[in-house]
């Protein structure tokens, strides 16, 4: 199929667009160091139907729970939502980091961190109780770029970020949706 010159171009721009943004979202999640901080937001993932934690949460509770050992944040807040297996993520989460030794006291939970905006909300809410003035977001590298913003755009700035060294298939088709999640939230400014 012959494209005419001026649809080529436009292609080309909108593939070296998707491929630019996504070299930058890869560097930034996977490049992240987290500064010591006030608290952890370890965004929720998948409880499978037995009731145990998917992989993926597995590694993001872990990595949060290396901060925690680590000294470099005092608290952790999990969140997530009700998954359709039935299962609370945050209250899962936080059964998780109990049983790692983690004191419950350390955990805090939002069960309604349906989505990344959602939670971002949440934990904000939450900042005059807590007393944070710093935290570090803990989830997959594909998605800390677009949490981070989130963050930011509701006016909180000082952020790092986290993410487990833990790769999977789908994260190809993860970065094509935070690509266009980035950019829809991007136009609500």
């Amino acid at each position: 199929m012959r494209f005419p010159i001026p649809i080529k171009y436009t292609l080309a721009g909108l593939v070296l667009w998707i491929f630019g943004h996504s070299v930058v979202v890869v560097a930034d999640g996977l490049g992240s160091s987290a500064a010591p901080a006030d608290v952890a937001v370890v965004l929720g993932n998948k409880v499978n139907e037995d009731g145990s934690l998917s992989v993926r949460l597995t590694q993001r509770l872990h990595c949060g729970l290396e901060l925690y050992r680590r000294g470099q944040v005092k608290q952790l807040i999990v969140s997530g939502g009700l998954g359709q297996e039935g299962f609370y993520e945050g209250s899962k989460m936080k059964q998780y980091l109990v049983s790692q030794g983690v004191p419950a006291a350390a955990v805090v939970v939002d069960n309604q961190g349906n989505t990344t905006q959602q939670t971002v909300a949440n934990v904000l809410r939450l900042r005059d109780s807590l007393h944070f003035t710093s935290l570090v977001v803990v989830s997959q590298y594909y998605h800390l770029t677009r949490t981070k913003m989130l963050f930011r755009q509701a006016g909180f700035q000082a952020v790092g970020s986290a993410s487990p060294l833990y790769f999977e298939w789908r994260d190809i088709y993860s970065l094509g949706r935070e690509f266009v999640a980035y950019y829809q939230q991007r136009l609500l400014e």
